[in-house]
Protein backbone atom coordinates (compact mmCIF):
# COMPACT_ATOMS: atom_id res chain seq x y z
CA UNK A 1 0.00 0.00 0.00
CA UNK A 2 1.50 3.10 -1.02
CA UNK A 3 1.70 5.97 1.58
CA UNK A 4 1.58 8.66 -1.04
CA UNK A 5 1.08 8.78 -4.90
CA UNK A 6 2.55 10.65 -7.67
CA UNK A 7 1.12 11.24 -10.39
CA UNK A 8 2.08 13.16 -13.52
CA UNK A 9 -0.13 14.30 -16.49
CA UNK A 10 2.64 12.62 -19.00
CA UNK A 11 5.32 10.47 -19.24
CA UNK A 12 7.64 13.33 -20.28
CA UNK A 13 7.54 14.67 -16.99
CA UNK A 14 9.27 11.98 -15.66
CA UNK A 15 12.85 13.57 -15.54
CA UNK A 16 11.66 16.35 -13.80
CA UNK A 17 9.42 14.27 -11.34
CA UNK A 18 11.91 11.39 -10.68
CA UNK A 19 13.73 13.34 -7.74
CA UNK A 20 10.30 12.82 -6.08
CA UNK A 21 10.32 9.40 -5.82
CA UNK A 22 14.11 9.50 -5.18
CA UNK A 23 13.65 10.84 -2.35
CA UNK A 24 10.66 9.16 -0.74
CA UNK A 25 12.97 5.33 -1.52
CA UNK A 26 15.61 6.52 0.29
CA UNK A 27 13.42 7.99 3.36
CA UNK A 28 11.38 4.40 3.20
CA UNK A 29 8.12 6.19 2.28
CA UNK A 30 6.23 3.55 -0.12
CA UNK A 31 4.95 5.26 -2.89
CA UNK A 32 3.25 4.97 -6.11
CA UNK A 33 4.64 6.70 -9.14
CA UNK A 34 2.21 6.44 -12.36
CA UNK A 35 0.88 8.88 -15.18
CA UNK A 36 -2.67 9.91 -15.47
CA UNK A 37 -4.10 12.83 -17.20
CA UNK A 38 -6.70 15.24 -15.58
CA UNK A 39 -7.86 15.74 -19.79
CA UNK A 40 -6.23 12.98 -21.54
CA UNK A 41 -7.71 10.30 -18.64
CA UNK A 42 -10.05 11.41 -16.50
CA UNK A 43 -11.70 8.40 -15.96
CA UNK A 44 -8.43 6.42 -15.23
CA UNK A 45 -7.71 9.67 -12.80
CA UNK A 46 -11.03 9.47 -10.93
CA UNK A 47 -10.45 5.73 -10.14
CA UNK A 48 -6.73 5.75 -9.53
CA UNK A 49 -7.62 8.30 -6.14
CA UNK A 50 -10.73 6.26 -5.35
CA UNK A 51 -8.74 2.92 -5.21
CA UNK A 52 -5.52 4.65 -3.67
CA UNK A 53 -7.73 6.63 -0.66
CA UNK A 54 -9.62 3.40 0.03
CA UNK A 55 -6.01 1.67 0.32
CA UNK A 56 -4.58 4.06 3.10
CA UNK A 57 -2.57 6.64 0.57
CA UNK A 58 -2.06 10.01 2.52
CA UNK A 59 -0.49 12.25 0.06
CA UNK A 60 -1.10 13.11 -3.58
CA UNK A 61 1.61 14.53 -5.53
CA UNK A 62 0.34 16.10 -8.88
CA UNK A 63 2.78 17.20 -11.42
CA UNK A 64 1.54 19.09 -15.04
CA UNK A 65 2.53 21.61 -17.10
CA UNK A 66 0.33 23.75 -19.34
CA UNK A 67 -3.09 23.87 -17.92
CA UNK A 68 -2.04 21.81 -15.26
CA UNK A 69 -5.14 20.99 -14.38
CA UNK A 70 -3.92 17.31 -12.58
CA UNK A 71 -3.85 18.40 -8.85
CA UNK A 72 -7.31 20.39 -9.13
CA UNK A 73 -8.76 17.26 -10.50
CA UNK A 74 -7.25 15.13 -7.59
CA UNK A 75 -8.04 17.40 -5.31
CA UNK A 76 -11.73 17.69 -5.63
CA UNK A 77 -11.52 13.76 -5.19
CA UNK A 78 -9.94 13.41 -2.08
CA UNK A 79 -10.25 15.15 1.73
CA UNK A 80 -6.04 14.03 1.63
CA UNK A 81 -3.38 16.46 1.51
CA UNK A 82 -2.64 17.08 -2.27
CA UNK A 83 0.70 18.99 -3.34
CA UNK A 84 1.36 20.18 -6.82
CA UNK A 85 4.36 20.41 -8.78
CA UNK A 86 4.01 22.89 -11.64
CA UNK A 87 6.45 21.88 -14.86
CA UNK A 88 7.31 24.07 -17.29
CA UNK A 89 6.18 23.17 -20.36
CA UNK A 90 5.36 25.97 -23.20
CA UNK A 91 6.78 29.07 -24.34
CA UNK A 92 5.28 30.65 -20.85
CA UNK A 93 7.88 29.07 -18.58
CA UNK A 94 5.74 27.27 -16.33
CA UNK A 95 3.35 30.51 -15.36
CA UNK A 96 0.82 28.93 -16.90
CA UNK A 97 1.40 25.60 -14.70
CA UNK A 98 1.91 27.42 -11.82
CA UNK A 99 -0.89 29.58 -12.11
CA UNK A 100 -3.36 26.98 -12.82
CA UNK A 101 -2.13 24.98 -9.81
CA UNK A 102 -1.67 27.73 -7.15
CA UNK A 103 -5.45 28.98 -8.26
CA UNK A 104 -7.84 26.82 -6.62
CA UNK A 105 -11.54 27.81 -5.25
CA UNK A 106 -12.04 27.44 -0.99
CA UNK A 107 -12.77 24.05 0.05
CA UNK A 108 -10.20 22.32 -2.94
CA UNK A 109 -6.72 23.08 -1.85
CA UNK A 110 -3.47 22.57 -3.36
CA UNK A 111 -0.13 23.01 -1.79
CA UNK A 112 1.47 24.72 -4.36
CA UNK A 113 5.27 23.54 -4.68
CA UNK A 114 8.15 25.64 -7.14
CA UNK A 115 8.56 24.07 -10.55
CA UNK A 116 10.20 21.73 -11.91
CA UNK A 117 13.06 19.49 -9.98
CA UNK A 118 12.94 21.39 -7.02
CA UNK A 119 9.73 21.45 -6.68
CA UNK A 120 9.60 17.86 -7.13
CA UNK A 121 12.19 17.44 -4.46
CA UNK A 122 10.44 19.28 -2.11
CA UNK A 123 6.88 17.90 -2.30
CA UNK A 124 8.43 14.91 -1.73
CA UNK A 125 9.91 16.23 1.34
CA UNK A 126 6.46 17.74 2.57
CA UNK A 127 4.86 14.51 1.85
CA UNK A 128 7.17 13.14 4.27
CA UNK A 129 6.88 16.00 6.85
CA UNK A 130 3.01 15.17 6.47
CA UNK A 131 3.42 11.80 7.11
CA UNK A 132 6.23 12.06 9.79
CA UNK A 133 3.12 13.67 11.93
CA UNK A 134 2.16 10.53 13.05
CA UNK A 135 5.47 8.24 12.18
CA UNK A 136 7.98 9.01 15.12
CA UNK A 137 10.61 6.96 13.05
CA UNK A 138 10.01 9.32 9.44
CA UNK A 139 10.41 12.06 11.65
CA UNK A 140 13.78 10.86 12.52
CA UNK A 141 15.01 9.95 9.59
CA UNK A 142 13.88 13.83 8.77
CA UNK A 143 15.86 15.31 11.50
CA UNK A 144 19.04 13.53 10.61
CA UNK A 145 19.11 14.24 6.87
CA UNK A 146 18.34 17.85 8.13
CA UNK A 147 21.36 17.43 10.34
CA UNK A 148 23.56 16.24 6.80
CA UNK A 149 22.30 19.60 5.18
CA UNK A 150 23.66 21.91 8.18
CA UNK A 151 27.12 19.90 8.10
CA UNK A 152 27.24 20.15 4.21
CA UNK A 153 27.03 23.69 4.23
CA UNK A 154 29.29 24.58 7.50
CA UNK A 155 31.76 21.96 5.41
CA UNK A 156 31.21 23.88 2.34
CA UNK A 157 32.14 26.78 4.38
CA UNK A 158 34.84 25.48 5.98
CA UNK A 159 36.82 25.15 2.67
CA UNK A 160 36.33 28.67 1.39
CA UNK A 161 37.40 30.37 4.72
CA UNK A 162 40.93 28.33 5.39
Amino acid sequence: MPQVAIFMGSISDEEKMRPCADILKDLGVSYLFTVSSAHRTPARTEKLVAELEADGCQVFICAAGLAAHLAGAVAAKTTRPVLGVPLSASSLGGMDALLATVQMPPGFPVGTLALDKVGARNAAWLAAQILALHDDGLAAKLKAKRQGFIEAVEKAAEGLTQ
